[in-house]
C-alpha cells in the first residue's frame, strides 16, 4: 500500500469524531459527491462540539480522499469469514484460500493475499501456454488465404493486393483481456505489498505485446463459456470478478496513488447466503435467486431467495437477506417481504440478519408466517449455516 497516505480509520457501522483540522475541504467534497453512499458525513458545529462526524456504512475497503488523506473502512466480520464468505459468493472453493499460509488480520492482508493467489494462478497459466482460439479475420494479402472476396476482385481489378478472410488462432482474446485488465487494475491500486506487486508484474509481463489492452468489467466474467482447455480460467475470471466489481479504475490521476476498493457487504452477504443454500439444501428443496415477480404491467418484485418444493414445484420459503443488527426488525423490512409472500402465495417469509436481534420475530400476518432468523458470521461458517437452516425448516423434522 502507498506510504505516501495517511489515514484515517472506521470500523462498518462505527461512528467516530474527528478533528476539524483532520478533513481538507477537498475530502468534504470528495465525501459528500462521491462516497455518500459509503459514509455519512457531519460537518464541525455547536452541536457537534466543532468535530467531524463520520459514520461508516455496510461497506468496508480503502477511499483516498485526497492525494495526502485517505479513508480506512475496517469490516466487523472476521478477516477470516471474509475469505470464507467469498470462496462461496464468487465460486472461488477450489482456490482453498484457508488452507496453508494464509492468515490474514487486516484488511490490507486480505487484498494482498486474493492478489497475490490470482497472480500466480495467471503465471502458471503463462508457463503452460495461454489459452487461444481461431479469430476471423479480413487483410488485403499479396496470395490467396482462406476465402477470396471475388466481389471486390470483380470491382477493383487493378488491385494487386486480394482481400481474403481467414481464421487464425490469437491469444488476444477476451478471456485472455480479462486476466490483463485485471492485473493492470491491480497494480494501479496501490494496495499491494512491494512483493505481491513485483508479483503482479511479473503476471502481466507475458500478456503485454499478445493481448490487447482493453477495458473489462465485472460483468465481461459472467456467462462464459468454458471447455476441457481453459476450464481453469472458470476460477481466475470469477476472482477477477471480485477485483473489477470492488475496484474504481476511473479515479482521478494526477497525484493519486491509489485507487478506491470498496467491498458492498450487502451484495457479499447476500450473494454468500444464496451459495451456501445451493451447496447445502436438502433435496427437497431447491433455490431460486433474485427471481422477477411481476405485478401488473410496470412493477415488479425481486426477493433475494425463495426455496421451492422440489417435487410440486410450489414456494416454501421467501427469505430475505439484510446486513443490519436491528434491535428488532423493522415494520419496512416486514412489508417489504410480506408483499413478496402474498404476489408468490407463499405461506413463509423468513429475514436473514448476521447477528442476532435483541428481539426475534416469529408472528402471523394473516395467513402468512413471519420470522428473523440469524446466518452469523462471528462464528465457524459452516457450523453457522448448518444452524441457520436446522432452525430455518425444523417444522419439516430436518
Amino acid at each position: 500500500m502507498s506510504a505516501k497516505l495517511r489515514f484515517i480509520e472506521l470500523t462498518e457501522y462505527q461512528t467516530k469524531l474527528f478533528h476539524r483540522d483532520e478533513l481538507t475541504e477537498l475530502a468534504e467534497k470528495q465525501l459528500v459527491d462521491r462516497y455518500a453512499k459509503q459514509v455519512d458525513l457531519y460537518c464541525p458545529s455547536y452541536k457537534t462540539r466543532n468535530q467531524w462526524i463520520l459514520k461508516a456504512k455496510g461497506w468496508v475497503g480503502y477511499i483516498p480522499l485526497t492525494p495526502e488523506l485517505g479513508l480506512k473502512i475496517n469490516p466487523k466480520v472476521p478477516i477470516k469469514n471474509l475469505f470464507g464468505m467469498l470462496e462461496y459468493a464468487y465460486h472461488l472453493k477450489s482456490f482453498r484460500f484457508l488452507d496453508g499460509d494464509i492468515n490474514c488480520d487486516s484488511l490490507a492482508e486480505f487484498y494482498n493475499n486474493l492478489a497475490c493467489v490470482l497472480a500466480q494462478r495467471i503465471l502458471e497459466r503463462c508457463r503452460q501456454g495461454l489459452y487461444r482460439t481461431y479469430a476471423t479475420k479480413t487483410e488485403k494479402l499479396a496470395y490467396v488465404r482462406g476465402r477470396l472476396d471475388v466481389r471486390q476482385v470483380i470491382q477493383k481489378p487493378w488491385d494487386v493486393k486480394l482481400k481474403c478472410h481467414y481464421e487464425e488462432q490469437t491469444v488476444d482474446i477476451k478471456e485472455n483481456q480479462i486476466l490483463a485488465w485485471t492485473l493492470y487494475i491491480i497494480g494501479r491500486s496501490g494496495l499491494c505489498s512491494e512483493r505481491v506487486s513485483l508479483t503482479v508484474r511479473k503476471a502481466y509481463h507475458p500478456l503485454q505485446g499478445w493481448v490487447t489492452p482493453q477495458s473489462c468489467s465485472a460483468e465481461d466474467c459472467i456467462g462464459r463459456q468454458y471447455n476441457r482447455l481453459n476450464e481453469d480460467y472458470r476460477l481466475l475470471h470469477n476472482l477477477c470478478r471480485f477485483f473489477l466489481e470492488n475496484t474504481a479504475p476511473n479515479h482521478e490521476k494526477g497525484n493519486y496513488t491509489m485507487l478506491p476498493f470498496l467491498v458492498d457487504m450487502a451484495r457479499l452477504y447476500e450473494l454468500f447466503v444464496a451459495e451456501w443454500l445451493k451447496a447445502n439444501l436438502p433435496s427437497n428443496l431447491f433455490l431460486k435467486f433474485q427471481e422477477r415477480v411481476n405485478i401488473g404491467k410496470n412493477l415488479e418484485f425481486k426477493p433475494d431467495l425463495v426455496l421451492y418444493d422440489s417435487t410440486t414445484n410450489i414456494p416454501r420459503y421467501i427469505l430475505d437477506t439484510k446486513y443490519k443488527t436491528p434491535a428488532t426488525p423493522s415494520s419496512q423490512d416486514v412489508a417489504q417481504v410480506v408483499a413478496y409472500a402474498v404476489a408468490k402465495n407463499c405461506p413463509e417469509v423468513i429475514l436473514v440478519y448476521p447477528t442476532p436481534s435483541t428481539h426475534s420475530l416469529n408472528e402471523m400476518v394473516g395467513n402468512i408466517r413471519v420470522r428473523s432468523l440469524t446466518f452469523s458470521l462471528d462464528d465457524h461458517l459452516e457450523k453457522a449455516g448448518n444452524t441457520f437452516l436446522k432452525t430455518l425448516i425444523y417444522l419439516d423434522n430436518f
